[in-house]
């Protein structure tokens, strides 16, 4: 019998229509597996026994259909935090890009969303400071060169007795002097990264990545350290979880997390740091977690954290989706080799969106989360066409 939701939605009626021109068959033990030749005069094959409820389906049907799957584990539902979180740059996935000089913006060589290699100019700041810097780097170094060359002199007479000690001495701290000024000029020249016409100075990005955010026009006159764009490495993220003060205190670095995207596809993840503390508008702590492969920053998540001081239980827990009732019994879908088979369980109490499932299942074992429901159609299906 199809389920109340999949009659009364006429989407989810299309899409199992057109996961049946995909080639998705049901397996049953009852079907004789051989067929009449074409003449009519050859002998039947044997029959191959199959499994009962399963589905075959190949992995890109899998993926076309958008039925999602997850790697399960013991847990229950005392040893699950579930957290709303949200993704954020890294510390050094993201940078705030600054003039280092007051000035006037002359050209703007990129916009919001180009990307950005390290070191590459985004900007350049036309500013009577970087025509200080220049100057001052070239005063620097003709009074380096200068003293160097009285050092040359003083040495000179030194050898040849003309010149007394002290002179040579004086000399020498003349020109150390000199160096010492010539390397600051130099240095608050290539901070600023003065142009090599001394007239301007250019806005670089420290790191690669894109222009997440541009707060800055062509002609405006801008002040030294005043944000003009950030940068953001989408490969370097983090994500925030709020958690209660109790459940912190049951979290360690290196616990196991689970991130539920709203596509309904999960990622593991690694609890990074707690905060110590608790914040003030909340009166709650934040939970680092590291999470490898790309995701957007500012994306609302949900998280499974699994700490490894929580409660112990042989408990299996799924999400509510994966569960199906089909003639009366509970089932979840296993992924196999050929498909997926239709597990009967039995299921427990139920929290969040979350259910265990307290016989039937193993941990380690692959089941479908989203879209279970496309599956039992199948099943149900083939019921009818049997019947």
């Amino acid at each position: 019998m199809m389920d109340k939701r999949l009659l009364g939605g006429g989407a989810a009626v299309a899409i199992v229509a057109a996961l049946g021109g995909y080639g998705i068959a049901r397996w049953t033990g009852n079907e004789p597996a051989a067929t009449e030749a074409a003449s009519g005069n050859a002998a039947a094959p044997a029959e191959v026994e199959k499994a009962p409820d399963t589905v075959a389906m190949t992995a890109q049907v899998v993926q076309q259909a958008g039925i999602a799957t997850e790697t399960i584990n013991p847990g229950g539902l005392g040893a699950e935090i579930v957290a709303q979180a949200t993704v954020s740059a890294s510390p050094q996935g993201e940078a705030i890009v600054t003039a280092r000089a007051a000035g006037a913006v002359t050209r703007l060589l990129k916009r919001l969303g180009d990307p950005v290699r390290a070191g590459e100019t985004l900007a350049v700041v036309e500013s009577r400071d970087a025509a200080q810097f220049a100057a001052d780097r070239t005063a620097a170094a003709a009074k380096l060169t200068l003293a160097q060359k009285a050092l040359a002199r003083e040495q000179y007479l030194f050898r040849q007795k003309v010149s007394a000690r002290v002179e040579l001495e004086q000399a020498e701290a003349e020109a150390a002097s000199a160096a010492a000024e010539a390397r600051r000029a130099s240095v608050a020249a290539g901070a600023a990264r003065v142009t090599s016409d001394g007239r301007g100075v250019l806005v670089s990005s420290p790191i690669s990545g894109r222009v997440t955010s541009e707060n800055v026009s062509l002609g405006a006159f801008v002040q030294p350290e005043t944000e003009l764009m950030r940068v953001a490495d989408a490969s370097k993220i983090q994500i925030e979880a709020s958690v209660g003060p109790t459940d912190a205190q049951r979290l360690s670095p290196g616990d196991r997390a689970i991130i539920e995207l709203p596509d309904g596809r999960t990622v593991e993840a690694k609890v990074r740091a707690v905060t110590p503390g608790l914040a003030n508008d909340t009166r709650s702590a934040t939970a680092v977690l590291d999470v490898p492969g790309t995701l957007q920053p500012g994306l609302a998540v949900r998280v499974r954290l699994l700490p490894s001081r929580g409660g112990t239980s042989n408990a299996i827990v799924v999400p509510e989706d994966a569960v199906q009732t089909l003639e009366g019994r509970d089932i979840v879908f296993v992924r196999t080799a050929q498909g997926f088979r239709a597990q009967n369980v039995t299921i427990g109490q139920r929290s969040s969106g979350r259910v265990e499932i307290l016989k039937g299942l193993v941990g380690g074992s692959q089941v479908a989360t989203k879209n279970a429901f496309l599956l039992k159609a199948e099943l149900g299906k083939g019921a009818g066409e049997e019947e």
